[in-house]
């Protein structure tokens, strides 16, 4: 599937020390497909150990209003504390805050911020201190995790752990791959790339007509015509170079190049 040099995994054992030391614990989903980046595990965890969840729906810049309002709703009447903001403009940050007064049950509060990989969860830490200082890169096994757990002051009335709490990824295989992995340590990336443009298209049929302006609905078809318009051939047989567009697919998927979302209808 891949190599996992260079990529520090993070452990349940590891997650359950960050929760340890919480009082609120933010799960962050994306909003695009908040199920398939939720953690029913990561939830038992908090409840046995008496902590606070608190849902947050980052990257709602990518979904219309009406279905995040939707999500929202449907999570608030199953009994969750949920909240969504698009952290990487800083929108939604006083609301958040906001909820983490309304949730906790004295003050001062440790929060802590957790999530899969590639929800977002450092740049809601950047958003919530107010200024940049912890790694936000966009890609899956990019060097830049913060190493060392320590509190940061939000505010007079809530703290946080200025490390985020990586989810080890479960559920589905794609998911598995495309955010347990970095594009560049995958030995085939168009399986995955394959298995993501047919979740896409599934969802929204003109995602790479709008993202790369291709009409084709075919996933093979797709990455040849994206490696076609990069200019990018084998220099041998001088045929599509199908690896490096299956990489830039994953990586546009990160960082909200392909419009896609998923509705909570397609859930009930």
């Amino acid at each position: 599937m891949g190599s996992r040099r260079g990529f520090v995994l993070a452990s349940w054992r590891d997650l359950r020390l960050v929760v340890s030391r919480a009082d609120i614990v933010l799960e962050v989903l994306d909003a695009r497909n908040p199920l398939a980046t939720r953690s029913h595990r990561l939830e038992r965890m908090v409840e046995s150990m008496g902590r606070e969840l608190i849902l947050v729906l980052n990257k709602s810049d990518l979904v219309p209003r009406s279905i995040i309002e939707e999500w929202a709703r449907l999570f608030r009447d199953q009994g969750y504390h949920t909240v969504y903001m698009a952290a990487r403009g800083h929108k939604g940050t006083r609301i958040l805050r906001r909820k983490i007064r309304e949730v906790a049950q004295a003050f001062p509060v440790i929060v802590a911020v957790t999530g899969y990989p590639k929800t977002g969860k450092s740049t809601i830490i950047n958003a919530l201190k107010g200024r940049h200082s912890a790694s936000t890169s966009p890609i899956p096994g990019s060097p830049g995790y913060t190493r060392h757990v320590q509190l940061y002051r939000i505010d007079s009335k809530i703290l946080m752990i200025d490390t985020p709490g990586v989810i080890p990824v479960e559920g589905g295989l794609l998911e598995r791959i495309i955010r347990g992995y970095s594009p560049e340590q995958l030995d085939d990336p168009a399986k995955p790339a394959i298995m993501l443009i047919q979740e896409i298209l599934k969802h929204n049929p003109h995602a790479f007509k709008q993202a790369y302006g291709i009409d084709s609905s075919d996933p093979m078809e797709i990455l040849e015509e994206i490696a076609r318009k990069r200019g990018w051939f084998y220099r041998k047989t001088r045929e599509p170079l199908i690896e490096e567009a299956a990489r830039t697919v994953i990586r546009d998927y990160h960082r909200g190049r392909i419009p896609f979302y998923v509705k909570p209808s397609k859930y009930l």
